[in-house]
């Protein structure tokens, strides 16, 4: 598992480094495009538009991956010094965020890709299938799943390790 979490990384970081590139050349060129040949590429400004969908998202997977990802911690903070209720906390946050990704990103946006490939919507610009854009949120969801459950894993053999042995506690 691990190994597939090294290699997700380094795919994940890769890629959202080049979409991001290719976002900042596409912006730039539609900025000079419209202000200094006031002409405006309208096909650099859909290429933006769905960069940055896929840049969102998939960075949204990888930064929940390296454990950056914005997150309210008062609750936690609270707890930290007894490490049962803390792993509790977190197994049981990452079983809803799982349940997320799960039915929202995986399944839904997967049902929402695949009825936009039906209808075959196509962009007005570049031509291409809508179905292919919105393919970046089962895509990311199938990311997070993968992350989170590692971390379900970690927090079970952690939870494991830091609660009283039973055989001990029947034997006093």
């Amino acid at each position: 598992m691990n190994k597939l979490i090294t290699i997700m990384n380094k795919v994940l970081s890769l890629f959202c480094i080049s979409l991001s590139s290719v976002l900042v050349i596409c912006v730039s060129w539609q900025v000079f495009s419209r202000y200094v040949l006031n002409a405006p590429s309208t096909f650099t400004d859909e290429v933006a538009r769905f960069l940055f969908i896929w840049v969102g998202l998939m960075g949204a997977a990888y930064t929940l991956g390296q454990k950056r990802h914005l997150a309210i911690d008062l609750l936690a903070m609270k707890i930290e010094h007894d490490a049962v209720k803390h792993n509790r906390l977190k197994l049981l946050v990452n079983l809803i965020s799982t349940t997320f990704a799960s039915v929202i990103m995986v399944y839904g946006g997967g049902k929402l890709m695949l009825k936009t490939l039906a209808t075959g919507q196509v962009s007005p610009a570049l031509g291409i299938e809508m179905g292919m854009v919105y393919a970046a949120i089962p895509l990311a969801g199938v990311f997070m799943v993968i992350y989170l459950a590692k971390d379900i894993v970690d927090n079970v053999a952690a939870m494991s390790e830091t609660n009283p042995n039973s055989s001990t506690l029947s034997n006093q």
